[in-house]
């Protein structure tokens, strides 16, 4: 992976009015015509909701609890992100088109956009949902470390953004919401961010069961140690690092910065006000 040709902190570009980076937006022909395949299998997110972390617990499951198979290569590799595109690197779309089956396809897209095929062919998905201030401070972070983004400005002026939903994939809240509402009618597996890291050996069971995959006990508790944020963090096929700095700079920030719940930014009395009376009443 190169990168290059990279306009440094393009602006966001909108696409039927939900913000996106810019790369991403000028490739949104390609994303929405992408045919799926009946065995995909796809994981979706809103920004920092922990897609990496489910991501590889799928690929762990897949390859029966054997690291070293997931080790084969880097995670964005393995399960390729649907909607990237940045100058001088293959598209997520073109990773895809290449990739024998059976494929794990990530993307952020709020549930309104995601291409057609993927209904039509009755996909599996898996879908994560984590607190809404906790992704506020890791999408604050990735922002600054992530060079593809608009430069961040200050916390205070981000979360207003993010509030108001004009960061990339826009509202958290509707996002959450459109996911949740779409899983009655489709084969959606909908869990929590909280939930996985309160019991994760419970959470990666509905994940196996999901995708029919009896391991075993021993096998389980090899993927529950070998997805764990101190074993992910030091895993440099997991831990993004070997992303060019021009790309994603981990001197700023590192991918995998915490996993603590409830991290704490300061923030003005009306503007945490404000994002309760918005997100309180959801956790």
């Amino acid at each position: 992976m190169e990168g290059k040709g990279l306009t440094p902190r393009p602006e966001l570009k909108c696409v039927r009015g939900l913000p996106l980076i810019k790369y991403f937006a000028e490739n949104w022909e390609q994303v929405e015509k992408f045919q799926a395949r009946p065995d995909d299998l796809l994981i979706s997110t809103y920004p920092k909701a922990g897609t990496t972390w489910i991501s590889e617990i799928v690929d762990q499951i897949l390859n029966d609890g054997d690291i070293e198979k997931s080790k084969r290569d880097a995670i964005f590799i393995r399960v390729p992100f649907l909607e990237f595109a940045v100058p001088g690197v293959l598209k997520g779309t073109e990773q895809l088109a290449a990739m024998p089956p059976p494929r794990v396809i990530k993307t952020h897209l709020p549930v309104e956009f995601l291409p057609q095929s993927f209904w039509d062919k009755n996909c599996k998905m898996i879908y994560v949902a984590r607190n809404a201030k906790d992704v506020a401070v890791s999408f604050y972070h990735f922002y600054q470390m992530a060079k593809v983004h608009p430069d961040p400005g200050t916390w205070e002026e981000f979360l207003q953004k993010y509030m108001d939903g004009k960061v990339s994939y826009g509202s958290w809240y509707d996002h959450v919401k459109g996911w949740w509402e779409k899983k009655k009618d489709y084969r959606i597996l909908y869990l929590f961010y909280e939930d996985m890291k309160e019991n994760p050996k419970r959470e990666i069971r509905k994940v196996m069961k999901f995708m029919e995959k009896d391991l075993g006990e021993e096998v389980l508790e090899r993927i529950v140690r070998d997805t764990s944020f101190k074993i992910m963090k030091e895993n440099s096929m997991a831990n993004y690092d070997t992303i060019p700095t021009c790309v994603m700079d981990h001197s700023i920030s590192p991918f995998m910065r915490k996993d603590t719940l409830r991290a704490c930014t300061d923030t003005s009395a009306a503007k945490s006000e404000r994002y309760h009376t918005i997100f309180g009443f959801l956790w």
